[in-house]
């Protein structure tokens, strides 16, 4: 059987458990092999390189975007992977090889950056273009380090792995990503060799430039697609499960043994990402099986997602959703059997670049849920052009999603239990396809209404 395997930055930061669960295991000399392995850098460092995604704390690549004092920043960046390298020297890591390596990546990566700032300096070439090549750059240290860390642990642990590099340091090789892992694929032989690769893949279309943060996952579903193994693998520090269990509790997150490539793209619509969407949809076409694993319970089979993969009873499998929307509703009363209203409010929405999530209609009104992060002031002025009236309101959106919700008393027993509460449906939306019932409330009863709607369809034995 061979698998391509991805492992999450949190979970490489505890390398220890990675190597004893997921590279061993209890698997005997000759299973170590047929595999390969994409890491990504340790957590934190990516957020360091450049910047963080949740406190939106700015990292070097800011510093070089404002022709600040980035130097420094890297300095003190090669600090930081030092530290980390000392980490992992119980394991089997050669701290000296380690920092050499990553002392020698770090020089190079600040001759880049130097020569773009001359560049950018100069005024004569695009600067949209040098910073994205300046954040391109900077993505790739985290995992060169980290693969290479890998590499050195499992040869001083008798594993034959193989490290291989998708950066493309030190070559002026003009490919594109599919055309640099296939040939970065001809020197390894799988079956003899564990081929550690970078999360972050260099290509004349750059990575970063179509899928920014995402792109550890996207090298992945490329290699996947190129080698089409038996097997899909995504290991993460925890396990998808019914519910969230910082919500719910861990006793009332139940695991999710098998469901479908639809149910994943309901979940990262509302952020909840299984797998970033852009990187499942090859997978997905290539009909090859993904397994969301727990790094830190490996011998539970985790979940299985499969293209037609639909539960022979009707149920409930997650209730999810988010806290960070807003709602934006278009009142107009000439609206009403008007061809083409609803477009120039799509059009508004497609000129500010942004994708809805819900989206609820009546005879003189059109509600819109979007990210919060997206709203601006200038998205309002622009719908006034068409309402007489827009509202905005910050919400919480809850979702009810299975593979087969074809059940008579869902959508009642949830308004039920919501009502009995006091929690108001503010909208509401569910396609024929019903796969992913949306509601949504207000954003102070979030928490509530998830708690309330997994006792419901978990707790209660759904």
């Amino acid at each position: 059987m061979v698998t391509v395997e991805k492992i999450g930055g949190t979970s490489m930061s505890q390398f220890k458990d990675v190597l004893k669960n997921i590279i061993i295991g209890k698997r005997d000399a000759n299973q170590l092999y047929n595999r390969l392995i994409v890491v990504s850098a340790y957590a934190g460092v990516t957020d360091t390189l450049l910047e963080n995604k949740t406190t939106k704390l700015q990292g070097i690549y800011s510093k070089f975007k404002e022709q600040a004092f980035y130097k420094t920043f890297v300095d003190k960046l090669l600090i930081q992977l030092k530290n980390i390298n000392r980490q992992f020297a119980e394991i089997g890591l050669n701290v000296i090889e380690a920092d050499i390596f990553i002392s020698n990546r770090i020089k190079q990566t600040l001759i880049y950056l130097d020569n773009l700032n001359e560049v950018m300096a100069s005024g004569y070439v695009s600067k949209a273009d040098i910073l994205m090549a300046a954040r391109e750059i900077l993505a790739s240290v985290g995992e060169a380090h980290s693969a290479y860390n890998t590499v050195n642990i499992l040869k001083n642990n008798n594993i034959n792995a193989v490290f291989m590099d998708l950066c493309g340091y030190n070559d002026s090789d003009y490919l594109t990503i599919d055309e640099r892992i296939r040939k970065a694929l001809l020197n390894v032989d799988i079956s003899k060799e564990l081929p550690i690769v970078t999360g972050y893949a260099k290509g004349v279309e750059g990575i970063m430039r179509v899928f920014d943060r995402g792109y550890s996952e996207i090298t992945f579903s490329k290699i996947v697609s190129i080698i089409k193994p038996d097997e899909a693998i995504i290991y993460k520090e925890t396990h998808l499960t019914s519910a969230d269990y910082k919500i719910v509790g861990k006793e009332n997150a139940l695991p999710i043994g098998e469901t479908n490539y639809d149910v994943a793209d309901q979940l990262a619509d509302v952020g909840m990402q299984a797998i970033h969407p852009k990187a499942s949809k090859p997978i997905e076409l290539e009909g090859i099986p993904l397994r969301i694993k727990n790094t830190f319970d490996t011998e539970n089979p985790g979940t299985l997602i499969t293209k037609k993969y639909k539960s022979e009873i009707p149920k409930v499998e997650i209730i999810t959703g988010t806290d960070k929307v807003v709602i934006i509703e278009i009142q107009q009363t000439m609206m009403i059997g008007e061809i083409g209203f609803d477009l120039n409010i799509m059009k508004v929405f497609y000129n500010h670049n942004i994708s809805y999530i819900v989206k609820s209609t009546a005879a003189n009104s059109i509600s819109l849920v979007i990210w919060e992060k997206e709203f601006s002031q200038q998205l309002i002025d622009d719908l006034y052009r068409y309402a007489e009236n827009v509202i905005v309101e910050k919400v919480a959106l809850v979702c009810i999603i299975g593979s087969n919700l074809f059940k008579k008393g869902i959508l009642a027993d949830a308004a039920k239990i919501l009502g009995d509460n006091d929690i108001n449906i503010e909208a509401i939306s569910q396609s024929l396809k019903q796969v992913n019932i949306q509601i949504v409330v207000k954003r102070e009863m979030y928490e509530t209404a998830i708690k309330l709607l997994n006792s419901v369809f978990f707790q209660n034995n759904n």
